[in-house]
């Protein structure tokens, strides 16, 4: 086994118990997606001609699951009802924990690579062709869509090649060499001016670039619906300081969703040669980070419901169409259920939470920078956005003397560090309602957690068991007869 590379011991008896988990996770769904719960509608001799990638950025078991907290009595994941599941190690090459450009490069090429590498070897010489471009070799068209920034690491890794995931121009650049078909979701963080200047130079702005090699640019609803098929396109969105979109539960109403978006590629991709589709739910990861667990189920279930435009398609080619789920790694080592509540859990109250840590954060900065919010204003703000101090409700949200304390000293009522006073006070509150809902967090990082596969259509089958992440895009490479491998 691959990881006694690292001089750990190896226990196949714990990958079965993940296997397991996730088994558990989607019987537990009602299966509302209406597909066929049994392996026998798929077969490993079919060959797909609509291939759909989708990552989960972050997402291990318990990220599907605690998005149940979030949905409505008797709703599912479309993923949870598909036949066949799986489970896979995302160990980078030189590192046991993975970041996204390692784990990024393993699904989009079936290789290893050293962390930060954008599909290249880990000599920084060699790169390394993806799927996607083997895709598009064939005849296929491709899409790429993210909730995160175009050129981040994940996106990054299907269309392009660097020896550094943070040199996002360079990266960016590349979309308009790939000749691929479709990029929706983020802008570019490569047309920010932070990375688009220096030592004299300004380099060429990423909208003209795109315009210049035959894309058509949308950035609203309308406009994207007016693109028609067979016309290049990158479509974007309202976008943050990090060029990605908004948190699902932040969303404006003019914000076009990340179903929208892999709705919209299917329209535009959609031909009698077929289509690669690789779509991530990049801010499940975000939400990690930051150990915003509400943030993070509404990330999951608007992932799922970009799943759920691929289903759609799916009923209507069945014999042609494979779908596969996964991540990339897990994040945050979240735990269901933690040391304060021991056997019980609360998981409805992340309901309450009506606005991400990050935005939250930028409510309270806004009201230190003008010094016109007091403590006690700002804890009728927490009853609002988070249900907590809200007597009508029992003790469950109750805000204890000494929990007053902690939020007090928090509070930043001056505009000095705004920004870090700010995110305080917001993970304080945040890491209150987590605790009462019990969910736990044991790092504000990746973890190697293995991570789940769900699978339907044709070849799905290949997909069951546990293997290394470097088996998915071997599998799809196999299915789809798409070239031979280096």
């Amino acid at each position: 086994m691959i990881l006694l590379r690292y001089g750990k011991t190896t226990s196949a008896v714990f990958l079965k118990l993940l296997i397991l988990v996730v088994l558990a996770s989607s019987s537990g769904c009602k299966g509302s997606a209406g597909l066929v719960h049994t392996p026998d509608n798929v077969s490993v001799s079919s060959r797909p001609k609509f291939i759909f990638l989708f990552i989960g950025d972050g997402m291990g078991p318990a990220q599907v699951k605690l998005s149940d907290a979030v949905l409505d009595s008797g709703n599912a994941l479309a993923m949870g009802s598909f036949p066949i599941v799986g489970v896979t190690t995302t160990h980078a090459e030189n590192r046991y924990i993975t970041d996204s450009g390692a784990a990024g490069t393993a699904l989009a090429t079936g290789f290893k690579t050293s962390v930060g590498t954008i599909s290249m070897k880990s000599n920084h010489r060699d790169t390394l062709r993806t799927i996607a471009e083997m895709a598009k070799q064939k005849g296929m068209r491709v899409g790429i869509v993210s909730s995160v920034g175009i050129d981040n690491a994940t996106p990054a890794c299907f269309f392009a090649h660097n020896a550094g995931r943070g040199n996002y121009h360079d990266i960016a650049m590349q979309m308009a060499a790939s000749g691929f078909d479709y990029f929706g979701g983020g802008y570019a963080e490569g047309d920010f001016a932070r990375n688009r200047t220096g030592n004299g130079v300004v380099k060429p702005d990423i909208p003209s670039v795109m315009k210049a090699a035959g894309y058509r640019v949308t950035t609203g609803r309308e406009e994207l619906f007016s693109v028609l098929p067979g016309t290049r396109c990158w479509a974007y969105t309202g976008f943050d300081t990090k060029a990605a979109m908004s948190y699902a539960m932040d969303r404006q109403k003019g914000d076009l969703s990340l179903a929208e978006f892999t709705r919209q590629g299917i329209r535009l991709l959609d031909n009698p040669a077929g289509f690669f589709m690789m779509v991530e739910g990049g801010k499940i990861d975000w939400a990690c980070h930051a150990n915003d667990a509400a943030a993070a189920a509404h990330d999951v279930v608007a992932f799922d419901a970009a799943i759920a435009e691929a289903v759609a398609f799916y009923r209507l080619h069945p014999d042609e169409t494979l779908i596969v789920v996964t991540a990339d790694h897990e994040c945050g080592g979240l735990s269901l259920g933690n040391a304060t509540q021991g056997y019980e859990t609360r998981l409805s109250l992340l309901r309450r939470q009506k606005a991400s840590l990050q935005r939250f954060s930028e409510m309270v900065g806004s009201w230190t920078k003008n010094r016109n919010v007091s403590f006690a204003m700002a804890l009728d703000s927490v009853k609002v956005y988070y249900g907590l101090g809200d007597g009508a409700q029992g003790s469950a949200l109750a805000i204890s003397v000494q929990e007053r304390k902690i939020l007090r000293e928090a509070y930043p009522e001056t505009s000095e560090g705004v920004g870090s006073g700010a995110e305080r006070f917001a993970s304080a509150v945040t890491g209150m309602l987590n605790a009462r809902a019990g969910i736990g967090w044991t790092s504000n990082a990746h973890t190697a957690v293995p991570v789940p596969v769900y699978a339907v259509g044709a070849g799905a089958a290949a997909f069951g068991g546990s293997y290394d992440n470097t088996g998915i895009a071997e599998k799809l490479i196999r299915l789809a007869r798409l070239g031979v491998r280096q």
